[in-house]
């Protein structure tokens, strides 16, 4: 089988703006980055035209360490489609550099299931994180020198609550202190998160327009002045510096999949520390131009799918008609108690035990009303009775099932999964959005509904920290903000090795972070960081660039 890299080099790519002008943006309006790249501006989108698409939400069973294929998975179905004759559009995140570099790397599909050109995709792109990365630290410059020039003041900020940012997975920089040595600033703590998990990032990715991108900057809290009062980039005076750095970024970008179907590849927030899911605004854009749109979540169910019903549908108004939820033979053993080393070897008994991961799932998506279609991720390495002992469970549980090869047939292996998908929506499309909570609930009571509804867990505790911001939030406007849980993406509890299905377990929130630009409150559980760390063989290793050509990205 060839690599990912030389099925991208060997497939002959479109000039964008024919791709644009395929699906019906005028080639006028296209801004172009190169021959094979280009943002379509946000005014394109078309709300009459949205209302007539139907989305489609890809996610996951809890992962194993190499994923499970969501974004393969979900290239491929929109390829299928394609292929029984719809018109279909692919809407995806941007991947980061932390884990293309760090563990996963590259994060643009795979085999013959990719969005192309792959290798720029997954490097610098068209700038966006760059802008999010730029734009947060220049907010963090402008707030150490306003500390700086009012210190002693009636004007002093008490307490700062905002962290620079970095696209790169660095642990050294989790806590630091800055502005020491004399005339270099105030000396305070301070630390790095991952541009994935700016808040910037989640305002691009949650913003309308440029109006309401201006107003969730403005809306930022960085801090608490001497006397209490909450202190904002508005306060600061610098939201429109701010929204200039972002004013390029806002637009959706516009790339083709290995069949040279349109896709759009947009913003990049983590499920597990941030909400998960690609912007709004490149979301409505590909519901403008296509009558079938696939969009990802992060990582399983109960992080990007929770998030994108929770807080995405919540905020945007948007409602898929189905969702998928994608299981691999390897991901279902690793959750029956297959040793990891083992996981790529038939385990019939393995296997079944592991199965009960996906009924969880099953029962999760059921509560939020989505109608479900079980996607198998094969590998080369599956076994005819692996993929039957699935069928038939699915069967049992009346869920439709259908096997995708897209990875080694691209959009001819996945007809099967187009033909069940198109079916499910025709004749059992999902029913009206259920939310696990509502906004006019307390944050702890949106956690514990969280916790113990879709993670299983018995109770929530809040350490001190947590209890202490709680207070700064119970009584205001903030409350009603919706809640995203950064945990651990490899288990339901707060425990990475506590593989299948964690049950009767206390879920604690160590600390609150208050999002109120991109408006929910991010309550971090466990030892969970915002900051990744590096592997202890980063996939940096094996990126190089070898007679000119770049290597080790796939």
């Amino acid at each position: 089988m060839k690599s990912d890299i030389q099925i991208a080099r060997e497939t002959p790519l479109k000039r964008i703006k024919d791709i644009a002008e395929n699906i019906g943006i005028p080639r006028e309006e296209v801004i172009s980055f190169g021959r094979h790249m280009a943002k379509v501006p946000v005014g394109l989108i078309n709300p009459e035209k949205i209302k007539q698409s139907n989305l489609i939400l890809v996610t996951a069973i809890t992962p194993t360490k190499a994923g499970i294929g969501k974004t393969t998975v979900s290239i491929g179905l929109t390829l299928g489609l394609n292929k029984i004759g719809k018109k279909a559009i692919v809407a995806l995140r941007e991947p980061s550099l932390g884990p293309v570099f760090g563990m996963k790397g590259g994060a643009a599909g795979g085999g013959y299931a990719q969005v192309l050109p792959m290798e720029n995709i997954n490097l610098h792109f068209t700038g966006d994180f760059h802008a999010v990365t730029t734009a947060h630290n220049t907010i963090s410059a402008l707030l150490d020198n306003y500390i700086f020039r009012v210190q002693g003041t009636a004007d002093d900020i008490k307490e700062v609550l905002w962290k620079r940012v970095l696209d790169v997975n660095d642990r050294s920089l989790r806590y630091i202190v800055t502005g020491l040595g004399p005339g270099n600033g105030v000396p305070q703590e301070a630390g790095f998160d991952i541009t994935a998990a700016s808040e910037l990032m989640a305002i691009l990715c949650l913003a309308e327009n440029e109006e309401d991108l201006r107003r969730r900057i403005e809306n930022i809290l960085l801090g608490y002045t001497r006397d209490g009062k909450p202190f904002t980039v508005k306060d600061l005076g610098v939201a429109g510096a701010i929204t200039v750095l972002m004013k390029d970024a806002i637009h959706p970008n516009l790339v083709q999949t290995t069949e040279n179907t349109p896709a759009f590849v947009h913003g990049g927030p983590f499920a597990n520390i941030a909400h998960g899911c690609n912007s709004v605004l490149a979301t409505k854009m590909a519901m403008s131009y296509g009558d079938y749109v696939v969009t990802e979540a992060g990582f399983g169910a109960d992080l990007g799918a929770e998030k994108f019903f929770n807080i995405k549908c919540r905020k945007s108004g948007l409602r898929p008609k189905l969702t998928v939820i994608v299981v691999t033979a390897q991901g279902l053993k690793m959750h029956g108690g297959t040793p990891e080393k083992d996981i790529k070897a038939p385990d019939i008994h393995g296997l079944k035990k592991g199965l009960a991961n996906l009924d969880k799932h099953l029962t999760n998506l059921a509560v939020f009303g989505q109608s479900v279609v079980v996607a198998f991720n094969k590998y080369a390495f599956d076994t005819p009775s692996e993929i039957e002992t699935i069928r038939k469970f699915c069967e049992e549980k009346g869920v439709s099932f259908a096997v995708n090869e897209a990875f080694t047939d691209g959009g001819n292996g996945a007809v099967e999964l187009a033909n069940a998908v198109v079916d499910a929506i025709e004749n059992k499309p999902s029913g009206e959005l259920q939310f696990t909570y509502q906004l006019e609930d307390s944050i702890e009571t949106k956690i514990n509904k969280i916790a113990t509804t879709i993670y299983g867990a018995r109770d929530v505790v809040l350490g001190e920290t947590a209890l202490k911001k709680l207070r700064f939030i119970e009584g205001t406007s903030l409350e009603r903000m919706p809640v995203c849980i950064a945990k651990t993406q490899y288990s339901f509890s707060a425990d990475p090795k506590w593989y299948g299905v964690a049950k009767d377990f206390r879920f604690k929130i160590n600390d609150l972070v208050i999002n109120q630009g991109s408006e929910f409150i991010v309550a971090i559980a466990g030892e969970m960081m915002r900051m990744p760390g590096l592997p202890a063989d980063p996939q940096a290793k094996r990126i190089d660039i070898i007679d000119g050509k770049i290597e080790g990205l796939s």
